[in-house]
């Protein structure tokens, strides 16, 4: 049973009716993950899929030799689009979660996805929603990539980060260049041409988003 009764769940989540988030509540199980702990990783088998309740999680694609790119945030009201695809096809995760701060999320065991998506029309419209904007977002992300050159790349990096945590941003230069795939002498280089730009204003330890 979920820390959440029914009325509490239709407000985070304000896709589900009354029906689906009793449930939810009563079949889900509430997991709380501190800052930096890992939720999935590559090769993991997943036996429950995730909603979102309170923080903020990172997800990142791995590359054959271990590199990382940042690809999006999981945040307050979503749920891992993912997960729910590899659940549903019987696969392994081929991405990491990481939770940026304190997250508490609803775990909902694999086993009662059929019962969910034949029962519940709300759940099956929420999965759709959760499909449509995972994708849209990784079509941004895969245009980043394919059609932008690395400051251009880096400038939207920022614009995400400080839509999600504000326009002061506690990021080192060392972070920036792990979650872009880039060096940090690179991502020096760059921030620099965006101060003199009046993109941003760099200061100890602080980055400020002007946009």
């Amino acid at each position: 049973m979920t820390s959440l009764n029914a009325i509490q769940l239709m407000e985070v989540f304000p896709i589900f009716t009354s029906d689906l988030a009793e449930f939810i509540h009563q079949n889900g199980e509430t997991a709380v993950f501190k800052a930096g702990e890992v939720l999935m990783r590559p090769g993991q088998f997943f036996k429950s899929a995730m909603l979102i309740v309170n923080g903020k999680v990172k997800l990142y694609r791995e590359g054959e030799e271990g590199e990382e790119f940042f690809m999006y945030f999981l945040e307050r009201g979503e749920a891992c689009a993912l997960s729910m695809l590899c659940m549903a096809r019987n696969q392994f995760s081929t991405v990491m979660a990481v939770s940026v701060e304190e997250t508490e999320v609803i775990m909902i065991p694999i086993q009662l996805m059929d019962t969910l998506m034949k029962s519940y029309a709300s759940w099956y419209h929420f999965v759709i929603e959760t499909y449509r904007s995972r994708f849209e977002e990784l079509l941004t992300v895969v245009d980043q990539i394919a059609f932008k050159n690395m400051d251009e790349r880096l400038e939207w990096y920022l614009q995400r980060q400080a839509a999600a945590f504000g326009k002061d941003l506690n990021l080192t230069h060392q972070q920036i260049a792990h979650d872009i795939n880039s060096s940090r002498e690179v991502v020096s280089r760059l921030l620099k041409k965006l101060e003199k730009l009046d993109r941003i204003k760099m200061e100890r330890n602080t980055i400020h988003w002007v946009g």
